[in-house]
């Protein structure tokens, strides 16, 4: 399946930057701590929605980040099934998708989850359950998706 992707906060950065659709622009949400910053470009799919009412989350791997407001053509290859705890207590579902930009080269034949070495999935899982303590909230992955399976989310 293909999407368009809206990078907010790019690879390399330590700014959490939210697109805020009243105002039409991106606003600057938090600072990760020194040392934590975003493994590849990190965003939103526009037009969807999830469980926390916010569009649905992608990372997007490719070999270079872009910036905030980037629109990026990709292929989704699956997605990290999630729950997340917040500070109130609250559980909620809050999947990850990943996505391949079609231009990509280094990640030109990555079609699916397994195709990509098992030390970059850890790496992701591990950067999202960091992310979200320093949030003061809880972060599982309950299930890796496939393609098919993350396509069918998107389209609910």
């Amino acid at each position: 399946m293909n999407i368009t992707a809206m990078v907010e906060s790019p690879k390399g950065f330590n700014q959490k930057f939210d697109y805020d659709p009243k105002e039409n622009r991106f606003r600057l949400s938090k600072i990760l701590p020194a040392g934590l910053v975003f493994p590849f470009d990190f965003g939103m799919i526009p037009g969807t929605k999830g469980e926390d009412g916010d569009p649905l989350d992608i990372m997007v791997l490719s070999e270079s980040g872009t910036f905030p407001g980037c629109l990026i053509d990709c292929r989704i290859i699956g997605a990290f099934q999630v729950e997340q705890t917040e500070r109130d207590g609250q559980t909620m579902r809050n999947d990850r998708f990943i996505g391949v930009p079609g231009v990509a080269q280094l990640f030109s034949e990555v079609q699916t989850l397994g195709d990509l070495p098992e030390a970059i999935l850890n790496q992701l899982e591990a950067f999202f359950r960091n992310y979200n303590e320093q949030a003061g909230k809880q972060f599982k992955v309950t299930g890796r998706l496939s393609a098919k399976a993350a396509a069918a989310l998107i389209k609910k």
